[in-house]
């Protein structure tokens, strides 16, 4: 994750307990974007091809939706192989740090209570992915449900 915020001009906070359901908060500018963060290498693809399902714990979900956050939740899902070794490379020749890794977001904030007691599915869209891209959605939908739309800065 700070890899990408870094590229994407956010900083990043870690937090050691995740009592409210926040593993990583990440600012740019004014705006605040929050991720309860879950690893998985059997995450389950729906047979669209399009989406992972993840069941999050209802604590969870209710933390991150919350209408009354200051900053918008999210889940993130960061798929890796069953295999380990496989995670990462360092080639000093080459002078590059691969990870093998995908990771994906879904907006919870605002959604509804869950059915559910124990865990709620959540759909994780395949082109949701945490990159530089999806930081900017996010930041974007953070900043504009707290202070409405952002100007275009071209006008």
């Amino acid at each position: 994750m700070a890899a990408v915020a870094t590229q994407a001009g956010a900083t990043v906070a870690s937090w050691n307990v995740d009592n409210a359901s926040v593993d990583v908060t990440l600012k740019r500018g004014t705006s605040l974007i929050e991720f309860q963060m879950k690893c998985s290498f059997d995450a389950y693809l729906l047979t669209n091809g399009d989406t992972y399902s993840y069941d999050l714990d209802i604590r969870a979900y209710d933390n991150l939706r919350h209408e009354h956050r200051m900053a918008a939740g999210y889940l993130g899902l960061v798929v890796v192989s069953r295999d380990v070794d496989e995670w990462l490379t360092h080639d000093i020749d080459a002078e590059t740090l691969l990870m093998r890794a995908s990771g994906y977001y879904a907006r919870l904030q605002d959604e509804p209570p869950a059915a559910g007691k124990v865990t709620k599915a959540i759909h994780v869209p395949r082109i949701q992915r945490i990159d530089s891209k999806g930081l900017d959605v996010m930041f974007k939908y953070s900043h504009e449900r707290l202070f409405g739309p952002i100007e275009d800065e071209a006008a």
